[in-house]
């Protein structure tokens, strides 16, 4: 439905009050500039929040989930202020799961 090349994650917290004007300029205060076909992901400071801001190529889209109990796996400040994800990782993520643990964080190169 629509195109999505890239998905970054910020590690900082958004106010989920925040609407797609804001959270647009916090794209680009992060990550640069808000790129077509790429998803930005943020959370709320509990962690229970997320919002999504999709640039489709003509305007942006913002999404928000919000999980019932418990918290989402987000990454910490020591991975940097952005972080890129897999769909894998991302489809683990918005359902509560530790998405760490998938792709190139899930090898395990000693033994």
């Amino acid at each position: 439905m629509i195109r999505i090349d890239e998905i970054w994650l910020a590690t900082e917290p958004l106010d989920m009050r925040a609407g797609p004007d804001t959270a647009l300029a916090r794209v680009v205060k992060v990550f640069g500039t808000a790129r077509p076909h790429c998803a930005y992901l943020f959370v709320n400071r509990r962690g229970n929040r997320m919002k999504v801001l999709i640039h489709d190529g003509l305007g942006v889209w913002l999404c928000a989930r919000r999980l019932n109990q418990g918290k989402f796996h987000w990454a910490g400040n020591r991975h940097g202020d952005r972080v890129e994800l897999s769909p894998e990782q991302v489809t683990a993520l918005v359902q509560g799961l530790p998405w760490q643990r998938l792709g190139a964080g899930g090898v395990i190169s000693v033994v």
